[in-house]
């Protein structure tokens, strides 16, 4: 039977909702496909705004994948704002579709990718919204499979009587095999109803269907076990790796928004995983190995991602760009294709031991220069040196010298506060290394115009990290840190005006804590908070501390646990993790022993990069049957087209097969 679109019903709306525009769809490289002509249907979203949604990368990757498929159809659906939210309840509109503004109930699928575990209520909101029963054991053949991916996945028990499913890691393959174990399900007659399906994708596809699993406790509050409660079902659920990342050029066709976002730029994934070993770092240790693209296939998703979009910045992404054995090449040859164009270059945070001048002057060829970041983390040695942030501040100040003296003019710090083993020393040397920066940039550059803004995160123990085992600093240690460096750094008026400070509270970090590590039992909290108003939890004007604790003090009070328990009390070896029946691939042991390696009394051992060094048995490669694949190829890029640089410049010469493969002419 057809599904309709309920834009009938929503248009109406619009007009008394801010920012209208974010829900109308039809954006360039948008899919509406025939209802009936497809065999699957997945809705995937994006727990936040259509602002910080429509970029994700993840998204627009499976969103493609999907949709080049015979017999598949994907749509997307955001969060909404109150304001719709509230006119949507009034006149019984349900959650929508950007695309076709199809009902969600009416999908197969409902994926979710989760970012950030402060997304939890928006989840509960679209459900609400879309008529799907929040708890997962309610729902029936009419509703759909509701999956969770993304980073926070790799702990879903907070959230696992909401969801029936998770998928760990990479999503490209991982969603084919699901699209295909659905098709056979649906064509076979739906054998055993809804759990038929959810064993097939538990046995089969890789799926950790939570309602699968029991979860006993001890008289403590820590968990006594997790076992399997039916057969075919694995004790532990492995994580997807791709592992040929040139056989998947996604996005080639990238979304262009409609509506101001928070990234309008074309990206490529350069290189996926990370071997720097920094210990907090979740997205480092659960995406391991590294696995590079080449660089022909990188210039290749640029041509066609710009021709396709109009953008004009391409964002050479991944967890540390700068690592990419052929960087220095892709930049330069990059740079090449499109001198004398309007597409620019740009790369994220960079490390700054993998920085260098070379590579940020090609970055910036076609006069775009506007500001370089670098992430040290820790305010002194000491501390850089327990989080395996190899850099010290000696190289710091020799980095933005050098950028400075090459006329750039604004560096950007990331910087954490509450990190294990931190002392109020270590946060107040922030303000002295801010200073020292201001000064080696006037030094360099002989000018004043020069800035410098300290940005400063709480830190958050992850899940499947060597920190997973740490006590999260309170709250009122970090407030209380935090606005002592504010005051260190306006203390000198030589250097007030030339920093910049920005920063976020302790209190949305502890509930993200809450979050990050919390067991089944949290899913009451998350309801309790829902229900009390919780929308948007990683917007500052939405969030309430005051909501989250009352709710967990309230929703857990029979269980002899609280919020503190779950957060700012230290983890022992011996302890069950709520994960550790979720394989990242990581060694347990090798995990705890770096732990300890970090917060030896006798001074922090730092782990050096497997990439360039011997194997430090982290257990991936073994476990999940990959290898780091790292270049250099050796190949380089020639622009494939003829580009008009104007009078006085020559054409690029036109694209040959040669060209194409990635070799370069002689001479």
């Amino acid at each position: 039977m057809p599904v309709q679109s309920i834009y009938s019903r929503l248009e109406s709306l619009l007009p008394l909702v801010r920012k209208p525009i974010q829900y109308v769809g039809g954006e360039i490289n948008s899919v509406t496909k025939d209802w009936d002509s497809a065999d699957v249907r997945w809705a995937l979203m994006y727990p936040d705004a259509y602002e910080v949604g429509l970029p994700n990368q993840g998204i627009q990757i499976l969103y493609e994948v999907l949709n080049g498929r015979e017999g598949v159809l994907a749509e997307r659906t955001y969060s909404v704002w109150p304001d719709l939210e509230q006119l949507m309840r009034e006149h019984d509109v349900p959650q929508f579709t950007v695309d076709a503004h199809r009902p969600v109930r009416a999908f197969d699928v409902l994926g979710v990718s989760f970012a950030t575990e402060l997304g939890y209520t928006n989840l509960l909101t679209a459900l609400d919204l879309a008529q799907i029963p929040l708890s997962a054991a309610s729902r029936g053949a009419a509703d759909p499979i509701v999956l969770a991916g993304g980073h926070a996945a790799f702990n879903p028990e907070p959230i696992a009587e909401f969801i029936d499913g998770a998928v760990l890691g990479d999503g490209e393959q991982a969603v084919l095999a699901i699209t295909e174990l659905i098709r056979a399900w649906k064509r076979a007659g739906r054998p055993g109803g809804r759990d038929g399906l959810l064993l097939r994708l538990a046995a089969d596809g890789g799926v950790y269907v939570p309602r699968f699993y029991d979860v006993d406790y001890l008289p403590d509050g820590a968990i006594a076990r997790v076992a399997p409660n039916r057969p075919g079902v694995p004790r532990a659920v492995a994580k997807h790796t791709v592992t040929d990342l040139d056989s998947w050029p996604y996005p080639g066709k990238p979304l262009v928004p409609v509506a101001e976002s928070v990234h309008e730029r074309f990206s490529v994934e350069i290189f996926r995983g990370c071997t720097r070993g920094c210990r907090f770092c979740q997205a480092g240790m659960i995406t391991r190995p590294v696995r590079e693209r080449s660089i022909t296939t990188i210039g290749q998703m640029v041509e066609t991602g710009l021709a396709a979009s109009g953008f004009t910045e391409v964002g050479l992404l991944s967890l540390s760009s700068a690592d990419h054995s052929e960087i220095n090449e892709i930049a330069t040859d990059l740079a090449d294709r499109y001198e004398g164009t309007s597409t620019g270059l740009s790369l994220p945070s960079t490390r700054v031991d993998a920085f260098n001048i070379t590579l940020a002057n090609e970055l910036s060829r076609n006069g775009r220069r506007s500001g370089l970041t670098f992430a040290p983390e820790g305010g002194t040695d000491r501390i850089r040196k327990v989080i395996n942030k190899m850099v010290t501040e000696e190289d710091l100040i020799s980095t933005v010298s050098a950028a400075y003296a090459n006329g750039w003019r604004q560096v950007k710090l990331y910087f954490m506060c509450g990190l294990p083993t931190e002392t109020d020393e270590d946060v107040l040397a922030i303000a002295r290394v801010a200073r020292r920066v201001i000064e080696a940039g006037r030094a360099a550059s002989g000018r004043r115009d020069i800035r410098c803004t300290v940005s400063i995160g709480g830190f958050v123990p992850k899940p499947h990290t060597p920190f997973q085992w740490a006590a999260q600093c309170g709250h009122e240690t970090v407030d209380r840190r935090l606005k002592a460096l504010g005051a260190a750094l306006r203390a000198d008026r030589r250097y007030g005006s030339a920093i910049g400070f920005r920063y976020h509270d302790g209190r949305p970090s502890i509930i993200e804590g809450l979050l990050s590590r919390g067991d089944r039992r949290v899913a009451k909290v998350i309801m309790a908070a829902w229900a009390g108003g919780g929308r948007f939890d990683g917007w500052s004007e939405y969030f309430s501390y005051e909501r989250w604790s009352a709710c967990a003090a309230s929703a857990l009070a029979g269980d002899g646990v609280d919020l503190d328990w779950y957060t700012t009390r230290e983890r022992g070896y011996g302890e069950i993790m709520p994960w550790d029946h979720l394989d990242a691939g990581l060694d347990r042991d090798w995990l705890w022993q770096d732990w300890q390696a970090a917060i030896d009394p006798a001074g922090a051992a730092e782990v050096e990069d497997c990439r360039w060094t011997p194997c430090f048995e982290c257990g991936v490669c073994p476990a999940m049957g990959t290898e780091i694949e790292a270049g250099p190829t050796g190949a380089r890029l020639l622009p494939l087209t003829v580009l008009d640089r104007g009078p006085g410049h020559a054409a690029a010469p036109p694209a040959d097969d040669q060209a194409l493969a990635g070799a370069r002419r002689p001479g």
